[in-house]
């Protein structure tokens, strides 16, 4: 049986409404020791903070276990590099990669892109012991989820681990979403069953990543079928965010913009439970943690009314009982 899980959180996420502002990187610290419900943070932070990072690390006992950053193909091999030299001085284990969708000439990278990426990342997070992960994510190469196992079978081809930071919000928030599933022109084959979001149903695209060991970094962020816009904030064009967070936890009367249902939230769950099962059950599992990511931006929680903190409490407190079943489970 596989003991070990950490859980932990996304400094974006500790605050708590957006009107009220980002604390400063000492209360960020202090709010997450306090809640007693993680075990480390999670970020890259920028050049100027990152001693007050390593500072209100070894203050508060908190480890910067994780970070993250996007890159183009082309353009930020280099800062991919300087960006793994910070994650090995603040500690971290692991880096979350976002690939973006296009290469920096342009033109959609290809799986060979993505894999030469990779390969370059992983050769420079072994020089400072931290992992790099490619995470699916809109607006990457990876929001055509059919390109995701393929991806993850040419990388082994060449001799290398395949390790993936699994959102699956980003899976979740398209089931039931006729607007969604034209990006990457996923319809027709969602519709055939080609393609597999709903993970109540055999063949899904989370299960089976899962069944292939890959996921060595998760982000927690709770979305539903369909999910509804973010009509609280807008982009230059006018155009509302595409909502991709959902709160975990029952808002207060007026603190959503939308009807909120417990039930609406089960297939999100079903991925989480069936990642822990996954652990639990399989030693050489190489999921180390699971960071929350209840985050303002744009797409997700942008002029939001509700705590993105107390949230990201609520869903540990969740993740770690469902955690406790899983164990029990495989010593069964």
């Amino acid at each position: 049986m596989n003991n070990n899980l950490l859980f932990g959180i996304q400094t974006n996420g500790i605050r708590h409404t957006e009107a009220d502002g980002m604390p400063n990187i000492d209360t960020r610290f202090a709010m997450v020791r306090d809640a007693g419900v993680f075990d480390y943070v999670d970020k890259t932070p920028d050049p100027h903070e990152i001693e007050e990072f390593k500072a209100a690390s070894e203050k508060y006992g908190l480890p910067v276990r994780g970070g993250g950053w996007f890159y183009a193909v082309g353009r930020d091999e280099g800062l991919l590099a300087d960006n793994l030299a910070v994650a090995g001085g603040l500690g971290s284990t692991v880096h979350n990669v976002q690939v973006l969708a296009h290469r920096a000439d342009g033109v959609l990278a290809t799986n060979e892109d993505v894999v030469d990426f990779y390969e370059s990342a992983l050769e420079a997070g072994d020089k400072f012991g931290v992992t790099p992960c490619l995470e699916v994510h809109v607006n990457m190469w990876s929001e055509d989820f059919r390109r995701v196992t393929p991806v993850g079978k040419l990388a082994e081809s060449r001799g290398l681990p395949f390790n993936m930071t699994l959102d699956h919000s980003h899976v979740i928030f398209k089931i039931d979403h006729p607007e969604e599933q034209k990006v990457f022109d996923i319809a027709d084959d969602v519709a055939s069953g080609k393609l597999v979001l709903d993970p109540f149903i055999e063949g899904d695209v989370c299960s089976e990543w899962v069944a292939n060991n890959w996921i060595s970094h998760c982000h927690a962020r709770s979305a539903v079928p369909n999910n509804p816009r973010n009509t609280l904030a807008h982009d230059d064009k006018g155009k509302p965010g595409r909502g991709i967070q959902y709160p975990f936890a029952q808002p207060a009367p007026g603190a959503w913009h939308a009807d909120w249902s417990a039930e609406a939230l089960e297939p999100w769950k079903e991925v989480v439970r069936n990642l822990l099962r996954h652990h639990a059950h399989t030693d050489n599992s190489p999921l180390g943690q699971i960071s929350t990511e209840f985050i303002p931006n744009l797409d997700y929680g942008e002029g939001c009314r509700y705590s993105l903190f107390e949230q990201a409490v609520a869903c540990v407190e969740w993740m770690r009982a469902e955690w406790d079943i899983a164990k029990a489970s495989a010593v069964g």
